[in-house]
Parts: structure tokens; C-alpha cells; sequence
């Protein structure tokens, strides 16, 4: 795959890491940037100032403001934009895709409109694109940290092991370690929902309420995760695995991640408007908590992170008053029945 040039969709710090993996795997990259001053800076200074600071990129990597310059001749084509936007660059990309085409997206969120996951929706839009050519990469992965090459593990999910393990050549470097996995469902929905407990997790800190209530958060999080990946379809190996423990870990814990930065100004009583605005990019657990609740509802699945987080978001209630809720639900038990039946049922 000497001198294969792969597109990526999408500049800002994700889209820009992942180019910078594969430019340094030999690949020349034709990444659609969204403005012309955007793909002058990348393309004469080798920046990415806004998303990516202090990173000098390869100069392999060509950035392109015209979408048909980006994707012209493509067998791989990479999208990597906020789940809001992926029907819309969906339909943009048609044109561009034939029977040939390899898509890998990396887009941790769910349709606003529809709940559906990112594969869905690509899928709806493209439907002469074999599903089995429609792949995920996810995974417990801060952009500022792969694109200055620390050790990051991630997942390729796709039907079809063989197109996986091509989609794991592509990306697969000494600093960017790749595993496979045939549960998209699962791996899809991991990664969307996480940014939910992020934000949960964000707002305890910014409340002082210690490690102690940050580690409930985290283990009752990933069971409100499996409980609806798993009525969903998924594979409940796949929440012990890097997609779902491995990516919750590092989005709960870090402050790269936008999540929790705003969970935290959440919890220091800040409005959520302001919030979004000051940060200028996507927080994805915002729109995720909107779409997981409707979820919730729809197939009577008990989230009570899930549910407090949206009445603090949404319905504006206070967050502390949120926590004490929580902490004073009805006794139960911690064992999940159900997970553990499918767990035996599929080993």
C-alpha cells in the first residue's frame, strides 16, 4: 500500500491526529479542512494552531477546502466530524463512493434526530456501501496525546475480520497500537455514551466530592452503558474492553477531554450556554445525554446517571440536588442479572 493516499474528512484535533498516524505509516493524506485560511495554515506553516498547538504536521499531509479535490480516486476515506454533522457529510461524500470503498469513521456520539449510531446513519445515506465496509475506530485515545506519538491502544470494529484487519494495517504503528473487533454495536455505543458519565464525572470534581463518589460514578456508569448496549444488540465482552472500560477511564479521568472540563464548569455553577460557547468545540456528551435518555425511555432501560444528568442539563436542576438524588435511590443490588445472563448466554 506504498504511496496510497488516504482521505480524512474533518481538521480539527482528531481528524488532524489521525492524519499525523497515518502520514508517519508512509500514506499521503488529503484532509478537508472547512475554509480556505484553515488549509493555508496547514498546508504553508504544517499547523493546526486552533485544535492541535505546539504540533508541527508532516508535510505528507495535504489539506483540501474542496471536498471533491479531497476525495477523488479514494479506496479509504476517513470521517472524523461531530455526530450532528455526519448525515449531512454522509450525503456530501456520495458522490465520491463506489462499491470499492473502505469507510472507517471515528465519531463518538449518536443522531440527534433518529438515536441511531454513526454506522447507521452512514449507512441510510449510503446505502449502496456494503455494510461490511463501514468500520468504527474508537478507544481510549486523546488527540493531543497521539499527535505527539505517547503510547494510545484503540479498536477497529467491522463485520468483516479481513476488512478490519486491512482498516488495522492502515493505522498500526509502534505508537498507535490497533485491535480488532466484530461488535460495532457495542464499541459504537461505548464510545458515544461515555461522554455522558464524563460529564458526570466533571461535575464531581467540580463539586469536591472526591475519588470515592468519581469511582461509584464510573463503575454504575459503565453498567448504565451495558444495560442499554446490550438491549441494543452488543456484545457485553465489549464493555470490559478498550471501547467501553479503557475509553470511560481516560475520558472520566483526563483534562483533555472536553466532557469532563464541562461537567466540571457545570459543577462550579456555571451555565451550560456559556459553557459551549467558551470551549468553541463540539462537547458531544451534551447532545449523547439527549439521545441516551430518549433511549431509556423507549426501551424502559434503568439509566439513573443518565436520567439525573439530563434533568441538570436540560430541565436545570441543580447539580448538587442531582447527586443527592442519586445517592438516595432505593437500596438494590449491585449485580446486573441480566448482563450477566447474556455474558453466560454468549460465552
Amino acid at each position: 500500500m506504498a504511496n496510497m493516499s488516504i482521505a480524512v474528512i474533518g481538521a480539527g484535533s482528531w481528524g488532524t491526529a489521525l492524519s499525523i498516524v497515518l502520514a508517519n505509516n508512509g500514506f499521503a493524506v488529503d484532509l478537508l479542512a472547512r475554509t480556505d485560511k484553515h488549509k493555508d495554515e496547514i498546508n504553508y506553516d504544517h499547523t493546526n494552531h486552533k485544535y492541535l498547538p505546539e504540533i508541527k504536521l508532516p508535510d505528507t499531509i495535504l489539506a483540501h477546502a474542496d471536498v471533491k479535490e479531497a476525495l477523488k480516486g479514494k479506496k479509504y476515506i476517513v470521517l472524523v466530524v461531530p455526530s450532528h454533522a455526519m448525515r449531512d457529510t454522509a450525503k456530501m461524500v456520495k458522490p465520491y463512493i463506489s462499491d470499492q470503498t473502505i469507510l472507517i469513521h471515528a465519531t463518538k456520539g449518536l443522531d440527534q434526530g433518529t438515536y441511531q449510531r454513526m454506522s447507521e446513519v452512514i449507512h441510510e445515506e449510503l446505502p449502496g456501501l456494503p455494510s461490511d465496509q463501514i468500520l468504527v475506530l474508537s478507544g481510549p485515545s486523546h488527540a493531543e496525546e497521539v499527535s505527539r506519538l505517547l503510547p494510545t491502544t484503540v479498536v477497529v470494529a467491522g463485520r468483516n475480520i479481513s476488512v478490519a484487519e486491512e482498516v488495522q494495517d492502515l493505522f498500526i504503528n509502534s505508537n498507535f497500537r490497533v485491535y480488532t473487533n466484530p461488535d460495532i454495536i457495542g464499541v459504537e455505543i461505548a464510545g458515544a455514551l461515555k461522554n455522558i458519565i464524563a460529564l458526570g464525572a466533571g461535575l464531581s470534581d467540580g463539586l469536591e466530592f472526591g475519588d470515592n463518589a468519581k469511582a461509584a460514578l464510573l463503575t454504575r456508569g459503565l453498567a448504565e452503558i451495558a444495560r442499554l448496549g446490550i438491549e441494543l444488540g452488543a456484545n457485553p465482552l465489549t464493555f470490559s474492553g478498550l471501547a467501553g472500560v479503557g475509553d470511560l477511564v481516560v475520558t472520566c479521568t483526563s483534562q483533555h477531554s472536553r466532557n469532563w472540563r464541562a461537567g466540571y464548569m457545570l459543577g462550579k455553577g456555571q451555565n451550560l450556554d456559556a459553557i459551549l460557547e467558551q470551549m468553541g468545540m463540539v462537547v458531544e456528551g451534551v447532545k449523547t445525554t439527549k439521545a441516551a435518555f430518549y433511549l431509556s425511555q423507549k426501551y424502559q432501560i434503568q439509566m439513573p446517571i443518565t436520567n439525573e444528568l439530563f434533568k441538570v442539563l436540560f430541565e436545570n436542576k441543580s447539580p448538587k440536588i442531582a447527586v443527592e438524588d442519586l445517592m438516595g435511590r432505593v437500596r438494590t443490588h449491585e449485580m446486573e442479572e441480566v448482563a450477566l445472563s447474556e455474558v453466560f448466554k454468549r460465552s
